[in-house]
């Protein structure tokens, strides 16, 4: 009886050890219940709103036709002078929040904007119209100046210059800043930088790419510029970049180095100034160049000389050039004896002359003194991530992270 006992507790045993063996294999998963029916989401609703407001009087001739849009998309802006028929040419920024008509609008004149927006899935459109009137022509302007002209070439080097007069207060300049308009052709996005209230660049982190193509814009005819003035006209210009040339000048040495295309082509003695005037280290840019003119300080005090220059090129405003200067032929490259100017013999200057364009980049290294910022297109005497402190406008997070000189 016991016998058995045991056997059949044995066969228990098997039998549980297999069930559970089968119980670690895995089980058909159970049928899923059906999946509850997903709604779309409706369409946020279209809204649109525009200004200047309908019924605003005395408006600024820059103004622009403000667009909000929620839901879709911009459809179409046509705005009309009373009287006229035929549209104001413009176009939308490149954010879409304003449309920005392509030259001042006219002064005392009304005007009717008319924007359209469709809905993300087209089915939908909306459309308002505001008039408005511009202010009548003002009284008081401030005068501008962009050191760039039409059709012409420039070095790898040249920022865009815009020049006030008189000075922008610092709480106008961000209004200023969102009229002056960059295009670059490769693209070689950059950013403003103002030295003072009279004095505002543009360039990109590393030098032009040779061959770019620029188009500049100036949109401050009529536009606020602080303390009752305003802009007095629109400027613009589409140049092109030349080729890379650097022109590297060394103290230590007393000898001009000058590289096209980063090969060296020559080499030079020059004498900089002597100590009592000293040249200017610095990033320098080429602002102008003379064939011909006459350097006269005699009205600056005692020691004042009048004298012909020739191939004469500009780096600052005040006073220092790249110039032929037979007289100190003996001291140059071995000692500094100018005025501050850099001399070269006439034979290298009248070279260098044929060679360089406005723009080129011009650096000066180890003398006495550095290049104050404003005494020239000190544009480049800065590295990029202290340059992008200088706007009065945010720069995006990529672009001021950028590398570059």
């Amino acid at each position: 009886m016991a016998r058995g006992s045991r056997l059949a507790g044995a066969v228990l045993t098997i039998a549980a050890a297999s069930l559970a063996a089968c119980d670690a294999a895995p089980r058909p998963a159970p049928p899923a219940a059906p999946a509850a029916a997903v709604r779309p989401t409706p369409p946020a609703p279209l809204r649109l709103a525009v200004s200047p407001r309908d019924g605003a009087a005395r408006v600024p001739a820059s103004t622009e036709i403000g667009i909000e849009i929620t839901g879709g998309r911009l459809a179409a802006v046509r705005v009309i002078r009373a009287g006229t028929r035929t549209p104001v040419r413009g176009s939308l920024r490149a954010d879409g929040r304003a449309w920005v008509p392509a030259r001042p609008l006219a002064f005392g004149s009304a005007y009717t904007a008319v924007v359209s927006a469709t809905s993300a899935d087209g089915e939908r459109t909306e459309t308002r119209t505001t008039r408005f009137r511009t202010m009548g022509r003002p009284a008081k302007l401030t005068g501008t100046g962009l050191y760039m002209f039409d059709g012409q070439q420039y070095g790898v080097a040249m920022p865009v210059v815009v020049e006030f007069d008189p000075a922008v207060p610092a709480a106008a300049r961000a209004g200023v800043q969102r009229r002056l308009f960059v295009h670059s052709d490769p693209p070689q996005p950059g950013a403003w930088h103002w030295v003072d209230g009279r004095q505002a660049y543009y360039r990109p982190p590393a030098y032009w790419l040779p061959g770019t193509r620029l188009t500049v814009r100036t949109a401050l005819g009529g536009h606020p510029t602080g303390r009752d003035r305003y802009g007095d006209t629109d400027r613009s210009a589409s140049v092109r970049i030349g080729r890379s040339v650097l022109i590297d000048v060394d103290n230590a040495t007393k000898r001009m180095r000058v590289y096209r295309g980063g090969r060296l082509l020559r080499s030079m003695p020059v004498s900089l100034g002597k100590p009592s005037t000293p040249s200017s280290s610095g990033h320098h840019v080429i602002m102008s160049k003379e064939y011909r003119t006459v350097f006269d300080t005699r009205r600056e005090g005692p020691g004042g000389y009048r004298v012909d220059i020739t191939y004469a090129q500009r780096l600052t405003w005040g006073g220092e050039f790249i110039h032929a200067a037979p007289w100190s032929v003996g001291d140059q490259g071995r000692r500094n004896v100018s005025h501050g100017c850099v001399n070269l013999s006439w034979h290298n200057a009248e070279w260098l002359f044929g060679l360089t364009r406005v723009g080129d980049p011009v650096v000066i290294r180890g003398t006495e003194v550095h290049v104050a910022p404003g005494n020239g297109w000190t544009a480049w005497d800065q590295p990029w991530e202290q340059y992008v402190r200088g706007g009065a406008l945010p720069v995006p997070a990529h672009l001021a992270n950028r590398r570059g000189r």
